[in-house]
């Protein structure tokens, strides 16, 4: 996992529309990128959702959000596209950025552990530093989280 006042990474992924998104894109604006395992999954549709229900007040305080998974480019379309999500849904499918930004670990489910992509986010500062990191998000409350931390930071 990355840590607060580090740079964060350089990454280059195609997004939900076969678009090139580049950290380059996001200088100089307050950035979300949160990590998650898997579209159209419970857990993954609720942070999703929750996101995006705030989505209006982060793009009045001019926060980019970015979602990134292994999943592919048609999988990212058909998810935004099914519950209408405003934000950009990055494709790793080789999970080269999952790995960089330590999104790639242990979990376990019903006592068995296994290496998956973990529900890991950055708030990343205009100047490309990290400023928060969630380690552990609850995918129904963490919107929320990240909207007030960004306007505490941002005061």
């Amino acid at each position: 996992m990355l840590a607060v006042g580090t740079s964060a990474p350089a990454f280059s992924l195609l997004d939900q529309d076969g678009q090139e998104q580049t950290n380059a894109i996001q200088a100089g604006k307050w950035t979300i990128i949160y990590f998650y395992p898997k579209d159209d999954t419970p857990g993954c549709t609720k942070e999703a959702c929750t996101l995006a229900e705030v989505y209006d007040e982060f793009s009045k305080l001019g926060v980019s959000v970015v979602g990134v998974s292994k999943d592919s480019v048609k999988s990212h379309k058909k998810f935004a596209e099914k519950y209408k999500l405003p934000f950009t849904l990055l494709s790793d499918p080789d999970g080269t950025m999952i790995e960089v930004y330590g999104a790639f670990g242990e979990k376990s489910l019903f006592g068995k552990t296994y290496l998956g992509i973990l529900r890991v986010s950055y708030l990343i500062n205009p100047d490309g530093t990290i400023s928060a990191v969630y380690p552990k998000v609850d995918p129904a409350s963490h919107a929320l989280q990240l909207l007030s931390d960004v306007k505490e930071l941002m005061k």
